[in-house]
């Protein structure tokens, strides 16, 4: 299944599906018409361009902050695996800092508090990263 972010959130895009509680048979199965098959194309078509306009409507810099506080979450899963998967997450981090640092200035009132958010990421990760490296610690 799909989704498409709007201002109000993530949006699943899907085709109707079966029920899901078996039928009784009452004869043979039968494909559906072409005719339900357009319809039913036609009603996604709807849905996507409705929820195309409200992405439309909304304001790129809190598009792209939704994108950014993405990356932030990926880089935080990565660093609270045992053990941490400190590739990944640097990658995540260093996507970020690319992202707010070719936007500076450009990103609207939150564009502080993911510049926050980066610094308290990468604060995270050398911490996180030194801990991985001296390994376990033991009792005395």
């Amino acid at each position: 299944m799909s989704s498409l972010w709007t201002p109000d959130g993530e949006r699943p895009i899907r085709r109707a599906q079966p029920d899901p509680e078996p039928r009784v048979a009452e004869g043979p199965e039968r494909e559906p018409t072409e005719a339900e098959l357009a319809a039913e194309d036609s009603a996604l078509a709807e849905e996507m361009k409705h929820l195309q306009d409200e992405l439309v409507a909304a304001p790129v810099e809190a598009v792209i902050a939704n994108h950014a506080v993405g990356l932030f979450n990926l880089a935080g899963l990565h660093l609270s695996q045992d053990p941490p998967h400190l590739d990944e997450a640097r990658l995540a981090i260093d996507a970020l800092a690319a992202l707010l640092e070719g936007l500076t200035g450009r990103l609207g009132p939150d564009e502080t508090t993911l510049r926050d958010g980066l610094a308290q990421m990468r604060m995270a990760f050398v911490q996180i990263s030194a801990a991985h490296r001296e390994g376990p610690a033991t009792g005395t």
